[in-house]
C-alpha cells in the first residue's frame, strides 16, 4: 500500500512520527507521507520538523519509504498559493489540501484555489464541480478517494467525474492512527464500492508512486 496522506502528533494524529510509521510498515505499506495539518501559524515549523525527520528516517531504515508532505486545512482560498509556494521552497514533497468535504465546513471556493494552486492531492474534495475536475486533469492535481468515514462518502461522486474527464485518482486514508491503515484488499473493496473496477486499484497506487517519483528527494 502506499498512503500519501496521514497524520501523527504534530497536529491530530495519535502517533509520535517513528512509531507511525513503523506501524504502518508492520500494516504492510512500502511508502507513507506525512502530511499533518498546516496553515499560516505553524507552517514553518512544521516544514522544519518534517523534512527533518524524514531525511534522517530514510537515511536509517530502508523497510518502508517515508515522503514529507503537509495538508493545508482551513485555510482561505486565497491563501493556498502563497503556502503551497512556501512549503515546495522549504522541502516539503507533498502538497495536500483539504478539500470540501461534505462532512466539514471547509470554505468554498477550497477546491478551485487548491487546483489552481497546482497542489498535488486533492484530498477528500466533496461535491466537487465537473468544471473543477477538468482543470485538475488540466493541472495534473490527482482527486483523492478515502477510506476515512465521512469524507468517503462523496467518493462515487468523485470518481465518476474523474473517469468522465481523465483525472488522475488516488486513494489514501487519512490516518490519524494505526488503526485507520488498510490492506491492498480493503482498499480495493473501498474503490469497487465507489463505482471503481478492482483492477484499476494499481493504477491508482501508480498514479502515487508517479508523485512521489516526481517530488520525493530522498
Amino acid at each position: 500500500m502506499i498512503d500519501l496522506h496521514s497524520h501523527t502528533l504534530w497536529s491530530d494524529g495519535e502517533l509520535i512520527p517513528a512509531e507511525h510509521i513503523r506501524r504502518a510498515y508492520i500494516a504492510g505499506y512500502s511508502i507513507i507521507a506525512i502530511t499533518d495539518h498546516a496553515d499560516c501559524s505553524n507552517i514553518d515549523i512544521l516544514c522544519k520538523e518534517n523534512v527533518n525527520f524524514v531525511k534522517k528516517i530514510n537515511q536509517l531504515q530502508s523497510d518502508i519509504k517515508v515522503v514529507s508532505g503537509i495538508e493545508l486545512t482551513h485555510v482561505q482560498p486565497e491563501e493556498i498559493k502563497d503556502l503551497t509556494e512556501f512549503a515546495r521552497n522549504n522541502g516539503i514533497e507533498i502538497i495536500v489540501v483539504h478539500g470540501e468535504t461534505i462532512v466539514e465546513p471547509v470554505k468554498i471556493g477550497t477546491n478551485l484555489a487548491a487546483i489552481k494552486a497546482g497542489v498535488d492531492i486533492l484530498a477528500h474534495p466533496g461535491l466537487i464541480t465537473e468544471e473543477e475536475v477538468i482543470l485538475a486533469s488540466k493541472n495534473l492535481v490527482y482527486l483523492e478517494i478515502t477510506s476515512k468515514k465521512g469524507h468517503s462518502l462523496a467518493n462515487g461522486h468523485v470518481a465518476k467525474l474523474a473517469f468522465k474527464h481523465s483525472a488522475k485518482l488516488v486513494i489514501n486514508t487519512d490516518s490519524h492512527s494505526s488503526d485507520d491503515f488498510i490492506s491492498d484488499n480493503f482498499a480495493i473493496k473501498i474503490i469497487m464500492v465507489a463505482g471503481i473496477d478492482s483492477f484499476y486499484f494499481n493504477l491508482m497506487q501508480n498514479n502515487s508512486l508517479e508523485i512521489v517519483k516526481k517530488r520525493s528527494k530522498y
